[in-house]
């Protein structure tokens, strides 16, 4: 057995792994299908979150290629990979795109080894990190990426498992100050509105059966993430109704992209 795979606990479920359920993946546990499903009992709209964002993920991405000349990505909390991954979206559309994947959960890294493989002209790593050790992220992924010119930071649905607000203001704030002008942000994250009972009843049974535990923010919340950025239309929205390409209802599940 691997170091990575002697850390995989498959006895309480995991977000990413249930994440993976929802979006019809196959790497997951009997305990996270269990946890997931009754989740979704709680909120039967929950599912349509997860395909929602990884949606946006897409659209976001290609943005960036097409329009915007971004060329390195550096995703953050990258999850189990699926369908249209960060590096297959970018280098569909700029086959020299380069892609540093980080994430702290082992089944990711176990996985990303064997399918995060990017086009020959370009390049694909990834970093076994947490999302709050910024000074070692960088560090490492400036091995792939040249920081000196733009850079998408890729933060989908990541910072909420920081509970303390002004310290994942101030990691988001520090990856941004370390990239080049030109660079963007682009960034999801669960809310909590009065309108959506439900939405906070699974995410209180989610914090008391599963792990890591998470932070929900109001759209307003949210949107202070970019504060200093020029954002791109139509700003901080469910990510649903960031330039869909067919209309799709609301999600509790804000994004936005900005420049800086």
């Amino acid at each position: 057995m691997t170091d990575i795979e002697s850390r995989i606990d498959t006895s309480r479920p995991h977000t990413a792994r249930i994440w993976n359920y929802w979006t019809g993946g196959k790497d997951n546990y009997p305990v996270d299908r269990e946890a997931g499903d009754r989740i979704r009992k709680l909120h039967p709209g929950i599912g349509a979150y997860a395909k929602a964002d990884r949606l946006f993920l897409g659209r976001a991405v290609r943005h960036l290629a097409e329009h915007e000349g971004i060329r390195q990505f550096l995703d953050i909390g990258t999850g189990l990979p699926s369908a249209d991954n960060t590096h297959e979206v970018a280098q569909s559309v700029t086959p020299d795109a380069r892609v540093v994947y980080v994430d702290n959960d082992p089944l990711v890294l176990a996985h990303a080894r064997a399918l995060l493989v990017g086009t020959p002209e370009g390049r694909t790593d990834y970093l076994d990190a947490d999302l709050r050790d910024v000074d070692t992220i960088l560090t490492a992924a400036a091995k792939t990426l040249d920081l000196a010119q733009p850079v998408a930071l890729m933060l989908l649905g990541v910072v909420i498992f920081v509970e303390d607000d002004e310290e994942s203001y101030a990691i988001v704030r520090r990856l941004m100050d370390a990239l080049a002008p030109g660079s963007h942000l682009v960034l999801s994250h669960t809310v909590t509105h009065p309108d959506m009972a439900d939405v906070d009843a699974a995410v209180a049974f989610w914090n008391e059966h599963g792990t890591p535990r998470l932070t929900q923010r109001t759209p307003a919340a949210v949107a202070r993430y970019f504060d200093g950025l020029e954002l791109l239309e139509p700003g901080v929205v469910s990510c649903s109704a960031w330039r869909p390409e067919t209309a799709t209802p609301d999600v509790a599940m804000y994004a936005g992209v900005g420049r800086k």
